[in-house]
């Protein structure tokens, strides 16, 4: 999915998706070659290649890890900030992430699941599996956000 036209298009993140085939130039997202397959505050799901995202034994960098998990969850905040305050006003900053690394991979893409626990009205909580293309768990996280409104 990485460099289709789609990903021309601008985000969007006031509406369910808004996310999906976003492009951020010289972000770390677009560095790590993450792409968003699904988006909305309940559920957030991101793909991303294991090649150029590893540490010097040549497995899947913690770090990395560490960044997809909170990348899905504060993409999930972002919709449920902006449904909150308003799509103008409405962001969410990320303000713990807590990751286990449950088992390592090499090759292929990890795909991270955000799931919605908790979304209230000044924080949201998610947990961020990071699976390998077959299905197994390598990583999970749990993800809190503050959810804010931007001075008038």
């Amino acid at each position: 999915m990485h460099g289709q036209t789609a990903r021309q298009t601008a985000p969007d993140p006031s509406h369910n998706g808004g996310f999906v085939g976003a492009h951020w130039p010289h972000s770390l997202m677009e560095a790590m070659r993450m792409d968003v397959l699904e988006h909305s505050p309940e559920k957030t799901v991101i793909l991303m290649p294991v090649e150029g995202n590893t540490q010097s034994a040549g497995i899947l960098h913690g770090g990395a890890s560490a960044a997809l998990a909170e990348t899905a969850a504060s993409f999930a905040s972002q919709i449920h900030a902006r449904n909150v305050h308003g799509a103008d006003r409405g962001f969410a900053v990320g303000t713990e992430l807590t990751i286990s690394h449950i088992s390592s991979v090499s090759t292929g893409r990890v795909i991270a699941t955000a799931t919605a626990i908790h979304l209230g009205g000044s924080s949201t909580v998610h947990l961020v599996e990071i699976k390998n293309e077959a299905g197994k768990l390598i990583s999970s996280a749990r993800v809190t956000n503050r959810i804010m409104a931007r001075r008038a």
